[in-house]
């Protein structure tokens, strides 16, 4: 049997009074005419004279955080979804019997209140009472000396309490919803039009990581939770939808770190007749659009070194190749030197890059990148001349078939998105496959598997076209200045207590 705390105790006790004086403890309808922050900016510049001679009306509801009982009048504060206000209640105003309900109330009850606005003589705006409204009676006692919750796992997995006690994980709640719409729109006016995928794929494809995995009884068959939205977007292209994008969440069978979590958000886009360069204007452009119109500033902390340099949207995003930045931090040369994989693994361990027994030449070149040049990576940068190897569904540079035309967007050291010039050449498609079940079969479980009905469409024709995939939990770590993804994911996976 559940025991339960003295503070506990009391509240349930209460109960049985509220319904004495025919008063559902756990909720009515309300209707309330303005959030906190709204009275106090609209009422911010008028004295105490101006508001007690006018008697402005007003309602408000929301949960009690603060109560000072003084006899026949008292001062309560109430937080609603934009924050707090004060609220003044006397005895001779509201009447004795809604006082004597008022004295019934606790720390985090849910309440609503009519009133006047009014400023009190230390200067604060503050709701006269002329109607108090019991509405939900809290059972439980909010923590106590709390900012934030002090275990931080337990933040995470009781987020309820985090939003109650901490603004700042409100703050970021309800900046996300409006960096995502920002997105839309952005998108929306250059064109483009939002569709939906499916999220169950009898086929890994669009992206090299693990899946999970999961039955279908009706089908008897087994599933992959999608881990991009790549393949079935670019069918729409081929359909003649030419522009189209996609926001939703990803699952990849990974570990968890401050940026990577289980189930996650992107938006992939893609745009025929477009290519690297059409990629690199939107992806500019969508990123500074909402931190101008959403956030209000363009220069933000980095959120993996608060300490470190502001990292600056405004101004040009910079452009580097692969082979350039490593031949700039440790002078190996692989863009002019054809090297075996003999030769590259040597090089490697001279350098002490970790290799894998699936290696080719490519995959070496990106070990050395992650290795010496991706934590440099601090204000915005496109990152292009990826291998082949680590980009199977991506156009060749036609100036050196060993790259492929793709960029990824560094912010910070870390990557918040990854773009293409799309292959759309169904015979090279199809042997890009090959190579990947032969990655598989060498142990690569992230290898992609063969798409027979991706490649049948894009023998009708895919246009020519550019695409990306942006983080949207990134960048809205970024854009709040948050420090892990777990602070701007609502619900993150946790460990099993």
């Amino acid at each position: 049997m559940e025991k339960l705390s003295e503070q506990e105790i009391i509240r349930r006790d209460k109960l049985s009074k509220y319904k004495e004086l025919g008063i559902d403890p756990f909720g009515q309808k309300f209707e309330a005419a303005a959030h906190s922050t709204e009275i106090k900016e609209q009422f911010k510049d008028m004295t105490h004279e101006e508001l007690e001679e006018h008697a402005y009306p007003t309602s408000v509801a929301g949960r009690i955080m603060f109560i000072r009982k003084m006899g026949k009048a008292s001062f309560f504060a109430i937080q609603d979804k934009m924050g707090f206000i004060q609220v003044y209640i006397r005895k001779d105003v509201v009447g004795e019997d809604q006082y004597n309900l008022f004295k019934l109330a606790d720390i985090g009850d849910i309440v609503g209140v009519n009133g006047n606005v009014m400023r009190t003589q230390t200067g604060e705006i503050t709701v006269k009472c002329t109607k108090y409204t019991h509405l939900v009676k809290a059972l439980r006692p909010l923590p106590e000396k709390f900012h934030g919750l002090t275990d931080v796992e337990e933040r995470y997995r009781r987020r309820y309490l985090d939003l109650i006690m901490n603004e700042e994980a409100k703050r970021v709640a309800i900046l996300r919803p409006r960096i995502i719409r920002s997105m839309q729109q952005y998108f929306d006016n250059q064109g483009f039009i939002e569709v939906e995928t499916p999220v169950l794929q009898n086929i890994q494809g669009g992206a090299t990581a693990r899946p999970f995995i999961t039955h279908h009884n009706a089908l008897d068959a087994d599933f992959y939770l999608r881990i991009a939205t790549e393949l079935h977007l670019k069918r729409l292209l081929v359909g003649g939808l030419e522009r189209v994008y996609e926001i939703g969440r990803i699952f990849r069978n990974e570990g968890m770190d401050r940026t990577h979590n289980p189930e996650f958000t992107t938006v992939e886009l893609y745009q025929a007749f477009g290519d690297l360069s059409s990629m690199m204007s939107l992806c500019e452009g969508v990123i500074r659009n909402a931190a101008v119109n959403v956030i209000g500033k363009t220069e933000f902390k980095n959120p993996f070194n608060p300490e470190g340099e502001l990292i600056d949207v405004a101004k040009p995003f910079r452009v580097v190749t692969m082979c350039d930045l490593i031949k700039e931090k440790t002078g190996v040369d692989f863009k002019n030197n054809n090297y075996t994989i003999e030769e590259a693994i040597a090089i490697a361990k001279e350098h002490n890059v970790p290799v894998e027994k699936h290696f080719t030449v490519g995959h070496v070149i990106n070990a050395f990148f992650e290795e010496y040049c991706e934590a440099t990576l601090i204000q915005p940068t496109f990152l292009c001349g990826h291998p082949i190897e680590i980009s199977p569904l991506t156009k060749k540079d036609p100036t050196d078939p060993r790259f492929v035309q793709r960029f990824e967007l560094f912010i910070g050291g870390k990557e918040f998105a990854n773009a293409y010039t799309e292959l759309n050449d169904p015979i090279d498609q199809k042997e890009r496959f090959i190579e990947q079940l032969k990655e598989k079969e060498a142990g690569n479980d992230e290898a992609n598997e063969m798409d027979t009905d991706f490649v049948e469409s894009l023998e009708y024709g895919m246009p020519p076209a550019g695409g990306i995939g942006i983080g949207v939990d990134r960048l809205v770590i970024f854009l709040t200045e948050s420090t892990t993804i777990r602070d701007v994911i609502l619900f993150p996976q946790m460990k099993t207590r």
